[in-house]
């Protein structure tokens, strides 16, 4: 034990409510850039040109070498912004490969390599390097705003729920990098339209991969955004960050 180490004697009060980082995931077309457009203080880096219909505070990064651009800029501005959005976790896996084939050329067995993929490396091997380069990324980007959010495609998959076949929705991502991302996330939503109304799930349940540890998002059901009768969409970003 450490000298000079106090150990607490009672309860040590929580020192976080909000979100640090939330994943939302969700089908094609749903609302979800729609929905992120309306949070305040909110930059949305755009990996996949998904915002060009979307009025918002926004940037597009079509490489890893723009979006660290991206992330030096917010830096050098003193960190403007309350929140940053990643549109989407899906496309930055595959945007890390020039750092992931990097780590792996700076390695024994690596130094000759010459390939443009490492995922093609025998056994499996190279899924490691891609997994430390998304994680280095994504640590950088956490350290940019107070809360980050990362956006993320729906990957349907069959599962057997007692003798029957059911869809499970989940987040596309690659093996690993998926359970520790959702592992390392302070909460997890699922996103679906239902009528005029989009909805933000943290509900916890075999079809999909949600739930949060916040008190106030722990299976909640929240509208996070629906259409006046103006025709103009509103957000409820209120409910998830308090």
């Amino acid at each position: 034990m450490s000298e000079g180490l106090v150990l607490p004697t009672k309860k040590v009060s929580a020192t976080r409510t909000n979100p640090k980082r939330l994943v939302i995931y969700s089908k094609p077309k749903t609302g979800k850039t729609t929905a992120f457009a309306g949070l305040e203080n909110n930059l949305i880096i755009d990996l996949e040109n998904g915002t060009d219909y979307v009025d918002a505070m926004k940037v597009k990064a079509n490489s890893l070498k723009e979006l660290l651009a991206v992330g030096k800029a917010v830096e050098d501005a003193g960190k403007p912004y309350k929140f940053i959005t990643i549109d989407t976790v899906t496309a930055l896996e595959e945007m890390v490969m020039p750092l992931a084939i990097k780590k792996y050329k700076a390695t024994p067995m690596g130094k000759n390599y010459d390939g443009d993929n490492v995922i093609t490396l025998p056994n499996g091997a190279g899924y490691l390097y891609v997994r430390e380069a998304f994680f280095d990324v994504l640590n950088y980007v956490d350290k940019l705003a107070d809360h980050v959010i990362l956006s993320g495609h729906i990957k349907d998959k069959q599962v057997d729920d007692k003798g029957e076949m059911v869809m499970a929705a989940n987040i596309d991502l690659t093996g690993k990098i998926k359970s520790l991302i959702c592992a390392n996330a302070d909460a997890i939503g699922y996103m679906f339209r239902k009528g005029n109304k989009v909805i933000l799930s943290f509900k916890t349940n075999e079809e999909t991969t949600c739930g949060a540890r916040p008190d106030h998002l722990r299976n909640a059901e929240i509208v996070i955004s629906e259409t006046n009768e103006k025709g103009e969409v509103v957000t409820h970003w209120d409910e998830v960050y308090k």
